[in-house]
């Protein structure tokens, strides 16, 4: 009797892990990379960072860790000023998480790189791409759900305007990651490298 009352408490247990696990808050983070130089005869795919971009991608790492978005898994483009963007702001996020260098990041359209977050393996609770302009703002703004006069509406206002180099967003939202569509996601943050240095001390 005490042995099926121990495995009926162990399987209770089992499921209330895994309803937790389900309904617990993904995040995705689109993080920008830091600002590139513009060598003469360098290939696109090859520009290095420009040494205001070696300042603000430590800086993002920094405020990754602060704000507590550390990711579990990254995807990288391969072009080479995502690729150290990423490695500075690894440095300086006190964690190690899984790094796929994925080249369909480069050059990728909004649409493709949401295909893309749809693959993120269930385990994954936060998902950090670091990736290109137009693509970081297009997902961000398809994903977020815009309510008006709130503080997200301000936001997406501001990420209409521009999404600078190193800037991150930071998206919220409770379905599996197969899930994810278009207005199904809170914008939770915006901040760019100049709130990076100014509010959290940042990593010149």
């Amino acid at each position: 009797m005490e042995g099926r009352t121990r495995r009926r408490l162990r399987l209770a247990d089992r499921l209330k892990s895994a309803v937790m696990a389900s309904s617990h808050a993904r995040r995705l983070v689109l993080l920008r990379h830091a600002k590139s130089a513009w060598p003469e005869g360098v290939p696109d795919h090859e520009r290095p960072l420009a040494p205001r971009g070696r300042r603000d991608a430590p800086a993002a790492g920094g405020w990754l860790r602060k704000a507590d978005y550390v990711p579990d898994r990254v995807l990288c483009s391969t072009a080479r000023r995502a690729r150290e963007t990423w490695q500075l702001a690894e440095e300086k996020l006190g964690a190690h998480p899984e790094t796929v260098f994925e080249d369909r990041v480069y050059g990728a359209s909004s649409a493709e790189l949401l295909d893309l977050a749809r693959q993120t393996p269930a385990e994954v609770g936060t998902l950090l791409i670091v990736g290109h302009d137009p693509a970081m703002r297009g997902l961000t703004l398809d994903l977020a759900s815009e309510q008006p006069g709130d503080a997200e509406a301000e936001a997406l206002g501001r990420v209409r305007t521009k999404y600078p180099t190193a800037a991150v967003a930071v998206l919220s939202f409770s379905d599996d990651w197969a899930a994810l569509s278009p207005g199904h996601a809170h914008l939770a943050a915006f901040v760019v490298p100049g709130e990076f240095h100014a509010k959290y001390g940042g990593a010149r």
